[in-house]
């Protein structure tokens, strides 16, 4: 350990309470004698005094580079896996429908949605906009849409 360099040190209490501490290399090793013999331990972390009393501590970690604390995580998928969750998603995407949004705010959009609804949410100011079953399914860039507005009073 670098005598000048900080370690994160985690503790926890007998009560299940979970503590964290930057201590210096020195701070430590004075804090592991103090939990061998059983003596409180009192020192400086920056401008504040912090004191811990070992017969309280259940358990402690000091973590540095080499600790897992600070290995990054990466998944590994196995390719069957993937493979799996690429045919599910293309087969929730064959039952997505397209609406287009019309609002009276002057908003016109297209969105995907799961399944077929009566209601929606502009994207533009919020309103509500309501599904017109009289007009249907509309020619869209995108292919057939289910036509939604709040421009006009629709019956629902």
């Amino acid at each position: 350990m670098n005598s000048n360099q900080h370690y994160t040190m985690t503790y926890t209490l007998n009560s299940g309470i979970k503590g964290t501490v930057n201590l210096s290399s020195k701070q430590i090793q004075d804090w592991i004698e103090s939990y061998r013999v059983g003596s409180k331990y009192v020192t400086t972390v920056g401008k504040e005094h912090f004191g811990l009393n070992p017969e309280l501590v259940a358990d402690f970690k000091v973590h540095n580079e080499f600790s897992e604390q600070r290995e990054q995580v990466a998944a590994i998928q196995p390719p069957a896996a993937s493979k799996g969750s690429e045919q599910l998603a293309d087969a929730y995407s064959l039952h997505k429908v397209l609406i287009q949004v019309e609002c009276k705010c002057g908003a016109s959009f297209i969105e995907e949605s799961a399944y077929k609804r009566s209601k929606w949410g502009c994207k533009e100011c919020g309103d509500i906009v309501f599904l017109d079953n009289k007009k249907g399914m509309v020619d869209t860039e995108k292919g057939k849409a289910w036509y939604m507005t709040n421009r006009y009073f629709v019956e629902r």
